[in-house]
């Protein structure tokens, strides 16, 4: 009788030993899991429509953002940028790659790498940044609420308070011309919000618009003493060749009045408007939301917020026109010496 309670015993003990070993291999497994996905390295793919200050600032915010999200290239995610050197082409085969090697997100800088890089995908999640109009470009269903595999920042800028800087700096003036690539969407749209609101104030409008490089200096040198100024929006071709803009433009005595900063860099008057690295901030927090699991469907469209727009005003310009700043203007405008 004895005998049997011992055997009893054993054999309710291996159960238990069994069972105790089953759950802590349960648990290693789990852990194991955990670890894995914990350990995860996201590929993302950035396509760059072209190289100038704006855009490059643009990306250079995103990857600042994600970092400080505690996504770092090298170590938990992998970038793989690529510049499709203006040509809308070389947009649809570098989304084509990254469709391909099934990246987990794709950054897409400015309206023909977005629209080349939705072509390819609905399925990837699709951030943009440096694109006007979203909706208008058929890439969402509308800002609030997307509705689609897309979302990120609009560089929409505050292009009436841009031609009312022109009247500030020029009250006599009478005539603007707006200085636009005539096949940019984004630049389309700027171009009919500031003809508008040259006519509420009494300006005078005119096209002037380019359809490669090659035809900026003929197009600036035909304005000579046909308008008092210059209105340039944030437009790719036109900011890519902003030194030519500005040598003839300043030869013939125009001021350019621009869209964005980095243009003014690169040889305009002044800028009122965003700062492409504070937006592409954004969007790399953005980004760390969807790498974390949020719906980028339902993720807003988000714009840089008013508090962070900015004067920017180029001093050798200034000094080469003649031109005087009033002092309201110079006060809260950060001021380029070089």
């Amino acid at each position: 009788m004895l005998e049997r309670k011992e055997s009893k015993m054993k054999k309710v003990t291996k159960i238990i030993a069994f069972l105790v070993s089953a759950i802590m291999l349960i648990g290693f497994a789990a852990g194991c899991t955990t670890e894995k996905k914990d350990d995860k390295v996201f590929e993302i793919g950035v396509i760059q429509f072209v190289q100038h200050p704006a855009l490059d600032a643009a990306y250079n915010g995103f990857v600042e953002a994600l970092a400080e999200a505690g996504y770092v290239d090298g170590e938990n995610i992998n970038i793989e940028f690529q510049n499709a050197s203006g040509e809308q082409a070389n947009c649809q085969t570098i989304a084509s790659n990254y469709v391909n090697a099934k990246k987990d997100l794709i950054l897409a800088i400015a309206t023909p790498a977005a629209a080349a890089a939705a072509m390819q995908t609905t399925e990837i999640p699709i951030l943009i940044t440096a694109v006007t109009d979203p909706v208008d470009a058929g890439l969402v269903e509308s800002i609030e609420v997307p509705n689609t595999n897309v979302s990120g920042t609009s560089d929409l800028t505050p292009v009436s308070d841009q031609i009312n800087l022109i009247t500030k700096l020029l009250p006599e003036a009478e005539s603007i011309a707006i200085l636009y690539t005539s096949s940019e969407v984004n630049s389309v749209i700027q171009a009919n919000l500031a003809k508008a609101a040259a006519a509420d104030l009494g300006l005078d409008a005119f096209d002037a618009t380019v359809s490669n490089s090659n035809e900026i200096q003929q197009v600036i040198q035909s304005l000579a003493g046909k308008v008092d100024a210059i209105y340039a929006p944030t437009d790719n071709l036109i900011a890519n060749g902003m030194p030519t803009v500005s040598m003839v433009a300043t030869e013939i005595g125009i001021p350019i009045i621009c869209g964005e900063e980095g243009m003014v860099e690169q040889g305009g008057l002044i800028a009122y408007g965003i700062n492409y690295h504070d937006l592409g901030r954004i969007t790399g927090e953005q980004a760390a939301r969807v790498l974390g699991g949020e719906d980028i469907s339902k993720m807003s469209v988000e714009y840089l917020p008013e508090d962070l727009l900015s004067t920017t005003i180029n001093q050798a310009v200034v000094d080469a026109l003649g031109i005087e700043i009033p002092a309201d203007i110079l006060d809260n405008a950060e001021i380029i010496t070089e």
